[in-house]
This record gives C-alpha cells, structure tokens and sequence, in this order.
C-alpha cells in the first residue's frame, strides 16, 4: 500500500491536540505535575504555530528561523514527554506513540531545515 505523506502542517497541528489531550488528564494529577504540564503544554503547541507561521515567512532566512525555532520546541516537548515517563508520572506505554511522533517529526523537519538552507545557498 502506498502511504500518502501528510503536510508538516497538519502533522504538527495533530500533535499539538495530542498534547493538549495529554496535559488535560495531567493537569487533574497532582501539585507536582503542574510546572510539567505547563512546559509542555507551551512547547508542544509551540511547534505547530511555529511551523504554520513558517509558511508565511517573509523570506527564505524567516522560513528557516520560524522551522529552527519549531524545531528546538519539538526537542523540548520530547524532554518533557520522556521525563514525564521517567518520573512514573505517567506510564511508557501511554506515550510511546507521542514520543515516536516527536521524533519523527524531529526527523522531518531537520531536513526541511536542511533542504530549505541548501536551496538558499545555490541560489545565491
């Protein structure tokens, strides 16, 4: 079967409601979670706005920025997403499938950020 690739776009927006599903059973927990949910919440919402606002970019560098700053978001939200497991705050099995996400996602948009740089230089 041929899998159809989805746009980073609505990739990341689908991980942010990942996240926000995720921090809404956290942020019922306990007074220690708090500080965690909100940096992930911020991070993990982070990408897809960056990412969106990316694709309006004024040029070329204001691309790339907006898909570094994504990018660093993401790594940060997968911090957060392993300490979470590593803390037993929540169980690994329950986020497997956002961690993979993240870094496959982390994957994708390096090479964005790299393709988008290798364009600007040849054209130059």
């Amino acid at each position: 079967m041929v899998q159809v690739t989805r746009p980073i776009t609505e990739r990341t927006f689908e991980f942010a409601v990942r996240i926000v599903k995720l921090c809404q059973t956290l942020g019922t927990m306990s007074v220690i979670n708090q500080p965690l949910v909100r940096q992930l919440i911020r991070s993990g919402t982070s990408v897809g706005a960056n990412v969106e606002e990316a694709q309006a970019g004024q040029s070329r560098a204001d691309f790339i920025h907006k898909m570094e700053i994504a990018l660093k978001e993401l790594r940060e939200t997968r911090y957060w997403l392993r300490l979470l497991v590593a803390t037993d705050l929540v169980t690994e099995a329950r986020l497997t499938g956002l961690i993979d996400e993240s870094e496959e996602l982390v994957r994708v948009m390096s090479k964005i950020v790299v393709s988008a740089k290798e364009r600007g230089k040849s054209s130059k």
